[in-house]
């Protein structure tokens, strides 16, 4: 049997991947002069609702304030949706990484933020007002460099979300599934409204490889409907039985968001 060559296979694999989404690819195609944002996803580990209720305030009134001020903008945080979980999440994209670096220095010498966020900084160690904050920092995808905001969000509407997390048993089978969202199934989201908010490439965090990404809808009836839709499209059908895309996942996971009221996504 004659052996195969890994890259040209990858390379032929590729092209095969490009064909199936002819349709409408000049839609999907990036803006090659658009640059790619980095985002950071926090997510606030709390103890109790009167802790909760702080770190709340502490977001509308100092952290997103002091965040536009530096031109951060479209900064999203988020409760858990039902249940018991008090986890607060938080998503701050980044022009560069020069911007998030400086982050810290620049909120430290913010005297308006200091003011605002005094009741956030004031925790003991014997109470502190969180357990802790896990981060993980991502590069967004070449087909959504930007964050997309909801159109629910642009009107005011109320607006559920689902993060959802592919964790891959290696480097290679987490950039292929990256391919595979950038060259059509990230559009097939589009077409069948689960309406992307941001996919991002996880270049610091646990459980590396992985991506990660937002998806949003008006309520999570309308969710499901788009997932069933998405289930039945015929390109998705397409790639997901394609050589090069299978085996690039080896779990998933997701999370159910509901926004805060200060919150800009």
């Amino acid at each position: 049997m004659k052996k195969i060559d890994r890259r040209s296979f990858l390379s032929g694999s590729v092209a095969a991947a490009a064909a199936v989404t002819l349709p409408g690819s000049s839609a999907m195609a990036a803006d090659k002069a658009t640059a790619q944002e980095y985002y950071e996803l926090r997510a606030y580990r709390i103890k109790n609702a009167d802790k909760q209720k702080i770190i709340k305030g502490y977001f509308a009134k100092a952290l997103i304030p002091a965040l536009n001020r530096l031109g951060i903008d479209r900064v999203g945080v988020f409760e858990v949706d039902g249940g018991k979980d008090l986890t607060l999440w938080a998503i701050i994209p980044y022009k560069t990484l020069d911007q998030m670096t400086a982050l810290n220095g620049k909120l430290a010498a913010d005297k308006a933020y200091q003011a605002a966020a005094a009741d956030f900084l004031v925790g003991s160690k014997q109470d502190p007002m969180y357990t802790r904050i896990e981060s993980w920092l991502m590069k967004a995808f070449a087909g959504i460099p930007v964050m997309e905001l909801p159109a629910e969000t642009k009107a005011g509407k109320d607006r559920i979300f689902e993060i959802r997390v592919y964790e891959s048993h290696n480097e290679d089978a987490a950039r292929r599934k990256v391919h595979m969202f950038n060259n059509g199934e990230m559009q097939v989201m589009r077409d069948t409204k689960l309406a992307p908010v941001f996919f991002g490439e996880t270049l610091i965090g646990n459980n590396v490889p992985n991506l990660t990404y937002m998806l949003s809808a008006p309520d999570m009836e309308a969710h499901k409907a788009h997932w069933k839709a998405f289930g039945g499209h015929p390109v998705w059908k397409k790639m997901r039985g394609m050589e090069l895309y299978k085996g690039t996942v080896s779990k998933i996971y997701n999370y159910f968001l509901k926004p805060l009221k200060c919150s800009q996504i």
